[in-house]
């Protein structure tokens, strides 16, 4: 049988030989992202309209140090730097960006996006090497299971900031009672689309597996691990569905805050 040698070329950047808009997925991504960034920094820093009556928002949850009633251990500390901006949000925000930063599919959507490494299947890269995620800094993706644990603290947080979004104050007589209002549904739907998101981890469905490969020597893990894979199957949609909506939750509470939005009473 007579052998063929074909050189292999590398493509230059942005060189394809694809007919279809194969450039719109990574800049919707792009797009999307970057606007979450720059709202998510934004909001940190006002250290204002982050709480409006029961509800507190998502970015400012829990909150450790701050001048709201949802403190607590009170306003910021006496040896919090006079030179450095402070805001509930900045001590608590790095635990879930991280989380979101270090989340397998978020890789594959920002290193298209952001590096361009790839941009697109059978589309030239701007780099001619590869190290993988074996090699500084690459190698530090690796601390995703450790900010999963501490993401997982922060949603009973918001589940319990979500319970509170059903308790109000009757302003006549100041007893508290339950109730429900859009704003409740609001928090009570940014802790459902953030759980779905975590428990579908890649991560989470080898913790609920029993850091098992083989589930016919412990039964008992076979469902956690099921019902972990069936959010899993959906892990990019409710990567999505969970970053909108705590932007989402964050608005409705600054702009009822603000007097911009009414927040209506169901019951």
């Amino acid at each position: 049988m007579a052998n063929a040698t074909v050189p292999l070329t590398r493509r230059r950047f942005g060189e394809t030989m694809r007919r279809d808009r194969w450039w719109i997925q990574p800049a919707i991504v792009f797009t999307i992202l970057s606007s979450f960034l720059i709202y998510a920094t934004w909001a940190a820093f006002q250290n204002a309209h982050y709480t409006f009556g029961n509800y507190l928002s998502p970015f400012y949850s829990p909150e450790i140090w701050g001048d709201s009633p949802h403190a607590f251990f009170g306003p910021k500390p006496g040896w919090w730097p006079g030179w450095l901006p402070f805001s509930p949000a900045l001590i608590i925000l790095p635990v879930p960006a991280l989380f979101r930063f270090t989340c397998y599919y978020y890789r594959g959507a920002y290193y298209k996006a952001f590096w361009m490494d790839p941009v697109s299947c059978t589309v030239g890269e701007p780099r001619k090497t590869y190290l993988g995620e074996r090699y500084f800094p690459l190698i530090l993706q690796n601390v995703h299971r450790y900010f999963l644990i501490l993401s997982a603290i922060f949603l009973v947080f918001l589940a319990h900031d979500a319970w509170l979004g059903f308790h109000f104050t009757d302003p006549a007589t100041g007893a508290t009672g339950l109730g429900m209002a859009v704003g409740s549904l609001v928090l009570t739907g940014n802790v459902v689309c953030l759980s779905g998101y975590l428990f579908g981890c890649h991560t989470v469905r080898h913790v609920f597996g029993g850091w098992r490969d083989q589930f016919s020597k412990h039964a008992a893990f076979k469902t956690p691990y099921a019902c972990s894979s069936c959010l899993n199957r959906a892990h990019h949609r409710w990567a999505w569905v969970s970053l909108f909506m705590v932007a989402f939750t964050d608005i409705y509470v600054r702009l009822c805050s603000m007097g911009i939005w009414t927040d209506v009473r169901i019951f």
